[in-house]
C-alpha cells in the first residue's frame, strides 16, 4: 500500500489507514489532502479518501473518489478492495463480490481480502466458494486456529459433514497433549461438542459417543454434554442407559418438558400423536405417580398427566392441579390448561369441576372435602377462570357476567379488567374493549405490557391517533412513532397497518406493512457481523442454527402479515386507482355552489391541521444535546402518510414481488394462493391462476374460498373468447387436459358443483355464504335467490349443559364477512341491516 509514494507520504498514507481503522476519520482526511495536494491523481489515497468520506455519511463523494483513484489505478488491490467495502456498506454484496475477486486476481494471498471475501460468500450463502476462500486461507496460513474451524464449518454447511470432521481431527492433530490452557477450556470445549454433534448428523453415531466419552474431561459444558450423550444413547437403542441419564437430568430440572418426553421414549411409553391404549395409559400413570413423589415441587410432573388420562382419572388429577394454582392467585393457569379444550371432553369436565368449586368456596368457604377456609382472593380467581372458559367457548353473555362478578368481588386487580376487554373484543365490540383496557392501563402506569396491550385493543377499534399517543409514553423521550419503527416494534406496525387497510388509507397501510419487511431485511443484515464472531469465539453449534433460521426467516408468521396486507393494498389500488388531480377538479365543478364552498373549507381545514403537524414534527426533529453533549439529529420521515407509495406504474408488479416471496416461504399457507389467484386473474395470467387452484384443492379443497376460486376461474375461463394464436390454444388446451382433475367439476356444470356444495355444507354459514356469491357471479339477476340463501342460514344452538345456557354455532369473524359480502358484492343493504344478520355480530 502506498508504494508508489516517496517515504514521508508512504507514511502519511499508513497514517490514513491507521485513522479509518480507529475511527478518526478527521485525521485521516488531513493526511489524505496533505498526499493529494503533491499527488493529486494518485489512486489509493483518493480510494482512501473515498472510503473515510463514506464513513462520514458524505456517499456521493465517496463514490465519485473511489471510482476516479480506480480509473487512475486500475492494477492497484487497494482500490477494488475499497470499492468493494463501499458497496458493502450500502448491502450491495454482488457488487462488493465482484471487487474483491478482482483485487485477488492482482494479489491472490492477500489475507484481508481473503477474509473479507468469505463472509460475504457466507452471506450471500455461495457455500461452493465459501468453501475455497477458506481452504485458501487455511493454506496461507495454517498456525491459525480460525482457519481450521472457518474451513469446517464452511464444509458442514456445504453438506459436506464428513470432511468437517476430518478438518476439526486433522485441526487436533496439531495441538499439544496439555492443551487447552484453563482460559480457552470452554471455546475448546465447544468445538468438541460441535465435532460430535456432526459426527451424529453424518450418522456416525458409535463413534461420536466414543468420542463423547473419551473427551469428557476436556467439555467444560456439563449440561450440554449429558444432553449429547442421552440423545446418542437413544439412537443406538441403549433405553435402560437413557433412563438412568434422563432421570440425572430431571434431577437437575424438574420442570423441563422434554426431559419427561425423553423418559418416555426410552421406557416405550411415548406416543407422538398422545394416543395411547388403556394398559399404557395406567403404566403412564404409575410412572408420574412415582415421579411427583421424587420432584413433588415440580407442576411438570403433575400437568403432563392431564394431556393422556381421561374420564375421573382426569378430573381428580385436574383438581389435584387446579387447587394450589387457585389459592395462590396464578393468573397464567387458563393458558396453561388451554390446550385441554382440543381433547374431546375435558373441556366439560373442566367447566363442571370448577362451577363446583365455585360453588363450595361461595357456600362453605373452602374446597369440597376440606376443613380449612380459603383466602377470599380464591373465589375472585375461580371467577376470573370460569370468565375465560366460557369466553374459550363462545359462551360471551356467560363470561362477561363472571368477570363482572369478579370486579364486583376485588375492582383493584387489573387482569380482571384486561381479561373483560378481550371478551368484549371477541364478542364484536372493539370500541368497549379498547375502553376496558385503557382503564386497566390506567390503573399501573408504569406496566409496559398492560400499555401494550391497550394500545392492541386500540387499534383493532380503529383509533389509530390515540393508539400512537398510547404506544410512545413507553418510548424513548416520548418521541414519535419513529422511535417504536427503531424498536422493530412489528406487532404494532402490523395491527396499525391492518387498521388503516380497514379504513381505505392505502398509504398509511402500506408504509406499515413495508416497514415490517424492512424489518425482515435488516434482520437478514444483521447476521453479518456473526459470520467472523462465531468463528472467534467457538459457538459454533449456535452459529450454525442461526444460520438454518436465517435462511427459513420469511416464513415467519409476522413477514407473511406484513406481505399479505402489501398485497391486499395494492390490490385495491389496482382495482380502484387514486384519482388524478384533473379529474378531481372536473368532479368539483359538477357539485352546486353550496357544496363546492363546504368542499373548500373543508380542504382549507385540512390543509392546516397538516401544517401545524408539520410545524409541531419540525420542532420535535429538531438537533438534541445528548448527555455528552453531542448534537444529534433526528431522523426527519420526508412521507409519513404514505403518499409516494401510491404512485407506483403498476400496482400488480410491487404485489408480485412480494408474492413470490410467500410462495418461496410460506408455500403450505392457503392464503398464499388465494393472493396468487388473485394477482395472476388480474395479470390475465391463466395458467398461473390454475397453478394456485391446484395448490389451494391440495391443501383444503373443502374450504369456501377454494370453491369460489374453482368456480370463478372456470366460469371467466367460459367467457373468454375463441383462442386464436397458438399461444392462447395452447392455454385452453392445457385448461382443458387439467379440468376432469377436479372432482368437483368431474362430468358437472359449475352450477351444479356449487348446489353440490350446498349441499354438502348446508349447515355451515361461511360455506352457505360461498354458494349465494357464486350464484349471483353465474348469474347476476340471481341475486335475490343468493341474498335468500344467507338469511335462511340457522344458527343451530346447541348446550352441553342445560343449565348454562346456549353456545351460538357461528363465529364473529364470519358473520362479519357475511355482513360484508352482502352490503359489497350481493350490494343488498336492506338484507344487510337486517336484525338476524346484525345480531351475529
Amino acid at each position: 500500500m502506498g508504494a508508489s509514494l516517496p517515504p514521508k507520504e508512504a507514511n502519511l498514507f499508513k497514517l490514513i489507514v491507521k485513522s479509518y481503522e480507529t475511527k478518526q476519520y478527521k485525521k485521516g482526511l488531513k493526511a489524505a489532502d496533505a498526499i493529494l495536494k503533491k499527488f493529486p491523481d494518485h489512486g489509493e489515497t483518493l480510494s482512501m479518501k473515498g472510503l473515510t468520506l463514506n464513513c462520514m455519511d458524505r456517499k456521493s463523494e465517496a463514490y465519485e473518489l473511489v471510482r476516479l483513484g480506480l480509473k487512475n489505478d486500475l492494477k492497484s488491490h487497494v482500490c477494488w478492495h475499497v470499492y468493494g467495502l463501499l458497496y458493502r456498506s450500502d448491502r450491495e454484496y454482488r457488487e462488493a463480490i465482484k471487487c474483491y475477486r478482482n483485487a485477488l486476481r492482482i494479489d491472490p494471498d492477500n489475507i484481508e481480502i481473503l477474509r473479507d471475501l468469505s463472509l460475504l460468500q457466507a452471506q450471500m450463502r455461495d457455500l461452493e466458494g465459501f468453501v475455497e476462500t477458506r481452504q485458501q486461507l487455511l493454506t496461507l496460513k495454517p498456525n491459525h486456529r480460525m482457519n481450521w474451524i472457518g474451513f469446517a464449518v464452511a464444509q458442514h454447511l456445504n453438506s459436506n459433514g464428513s470432511k468437517a470432521v476430518d478438518i476439526l481431527q486433522a485441526y487436533e492433530g496439531t495441538l499439544e497433549d496439555d492443551y487447552p490452557p484453563d482460559n480457552e477450556r470452554c471455546e475448546h470445549g465447544e468445538m468438541l461438542l460441535y465435532k460430535i454433534s456432526l459426527l451424529e448428523e453424518c450418522g456416525l453415531i458409535e463413534r461420536a459417543l466414543e468420542e463423547l466419552h473419551k473427551k469428557e474431561f476436556k467439555i467444560v459444558d456439563k449440561l450440554s454434554y449429558k444432553e449429547q450423550e442421552v440423545s446418542l444413547l437413544e439412537k443406538l437403542g441403549r433405553f435402560d442407559e437413557g433412563e438412568e441419564l434422563y432421570k440425572k437430568l430431571l434431577s437437575m430440572n424438574p420442570d423441563n418438558y422434554r426431559y419427561y418426553e425423553g423418559l418416555q421414549r426410552c421406557l416405550g411409553q411415548y406416543s407422538a400423536n398422545g394416543q395411547y391404549s388403556s394398559d399404557e395409559i395406567d403404566r403412564l400413570e404409575a410412572l408420574y405417580a412415582t415421579l411427583s413423589k421424587q420432584y413433588n415441587r415440580s407442576s411438570a410432573v403433575k400437568r403432563i398427566p392431564l394431556d393422556f388420562l381421561s374420564a375421573e382419572k382426569f378430573r381428580l388429577a385436574a383438581e389435584s392441579y387446579i387447587r394450589p394454582f387457585l389459592t395462590k392467585g396464578v393468573p397464567s393457569l387458563f393458558s396453561d390448561l388451554s390446550p385441554l379444550y382440543d381433547h374431546p371432553g375435558k373441556a366439560d369436565i373442566l367447566e363442571q369441576l370448577i362451577l363446583e368449586l365455585e360453588h363450595t368456596i361461595m357456600t362453605t368457604g373452602g374446597y369440597p372435602g376440606r376443613v380449612d377456609k380459603e383466602p377470599p382472593s380464591t373465589l375472585m380467581w375461580t371467577l376470573f377462570y370460569l370468565a375465560q372458559h366460557y369466553d374459550r367457548r363462545g359462551q360471551y353473555d356467560l363470561a362477561l357476567k363472571k368477570i363482572d362478578e369478579a370486579i364486583e368481588h376485588t375492582p383493584t386487580v387489573i387482569d380482571l379488567y384486561s381479561v373483560k376487554s378481550r371478551i368484549l373484543k371477541h364478542a364484536g365490540d372493539p370500541v368497549a374493549a379498547a375502553a376496558l383496557a385503557d382503564e386497566a392501563r390506567c390503573m399501573d402506569l408504569a406496566d409496559r405490557y398492560v400499555n401494550s396491550e391497550c394500545v392492541k385493543r386500540m387499534l383493532q377499534a380503529d383509533q389509530v391517533a390515540l393508539a400512537e399517543k398510547t404506544a410512545v409514553l413507553f418510548t424513548k423521550d416520548g418521541e414519535q412513532h419513529n422511535n417504536l419503527h427503531d424498536m422493530q416494534c412489528m406487532w404494532y406496525e402490523l395491527a396499525s397497518g391492518e387498521s388503516y387497510l380497514r379504513q381505505g388509507d392505502l398509504g398509511r397501510a402500506l408504509k406499515k406493512f413495508l416497514a415490517v419487511e424492512k424489518h425482515y431485511a435488516d434482520i437478514t443484515e444483521d447476521q453479518f457481523d456473526f459470520h467472523s464472531y462465531c468463528l472467534r469465539k467457538m459457538t459454533l453449534r449456535t452459529y450454525v442454527e442461526m444460520l438454518k433460521f436465517q435462511d427459513r426467516l420469511h416464513s415467519h408468521s409476522y413477514f407473511h402479515k406484513a406481505a399479505a396486507g402489501a398485497i391486499r393494498c395494492y390490490l385495491k389500488l389496482y382495482d380502484s386507482p387514486p384519482k388524478s388531480s384533473a379529474e378531481e377538479d372536473e368532479e368539483i365543478s359538477k357539485l352546486p355552489p353550496s357544496q363546492k364552498k363546504k368542499l373548500r373549507q373543508k380542504q382549507r381545514k385540512a390543509e392546516a391541521r397538516a401544517k401545524k403537524e408539520a410545524e409541531v414534527k419540525e420542532e420535535s426533529s429538531a438537533t438534541s444535546v445528548t448527555k455528552s453533549g453531542k448534537r444529534q439529529v433526528k431522523p426527519v420521515d420526508l412521507d409519513p402518510h404514505g403518499e409516494k407509495l401510491l404512485q407506483v406504474e403498476d400496482p400488480l408488479v410491487e404485489a408480485t414481488k412480494y408474492l413470490k416471496l410467500l410462495q418461496k416461504h410460506s408455500s403450505d399457507s392457503l392464503e398464499t394462493h388465494l393472493l396468487s389467484f388473485e394477482v395472476n386473474m388480474r395479470k390475465q395470467k391463466i395458467l398461473l391462476a390454475l397453478q394456485a387452484i391446484k395448490h389451494l384443492v391440495r391443501l383444503d379443497a373443502d374450504n369456501p374460498d377454494t370453491h369460489c376460486c374453482l368456480i370463478k376461474f372456470f366460469h371467466k375461463v367460459g367467457s373468454m373468447p375463441t383462442p386464436v394464436t397458438d399461444a392462447e390454444k395452447l392455454i385452453w388446451g392445457v385448461i382443458e387436459a387439467e379440468r376432469p382433475a377436479f372432482s368437483e367439476l368431474h362430468g358437472k356444470s359449475l352450477a351444479e358443483s356449487n348446489s353440490l356444495f350446498l349441499e354438502k355444507y348446508r349447515d355451515s354459514l361461511r360455506h352457505r355464504a360461498a354458494v349465494a356469491e357464486m350464484v349471483f357471479v353465474l348469474d347476476p339477476n340471481k341475486k335475490k335467490e343468493a341474498t335468500s340463501l344467507i338469511e335462511e342460514s340457522s344458527n343451530d344452538l346447541g348446550s352441553p349443559n342445560e343449565a348454562l345456557g346456549p353456545i351460538g354455532k357461528w363465529k364473529l369473524k364470519d358473520c362479519i364477512s357475511v355482513h360484508k359480502l352482502l352490503g359489497t358484492v350481493l350490494a343488498d343493504h336492506d338484507a344487510a341491516s337486517k336484525p338476524d344478520i346484525k345480531a351475529c355480530w
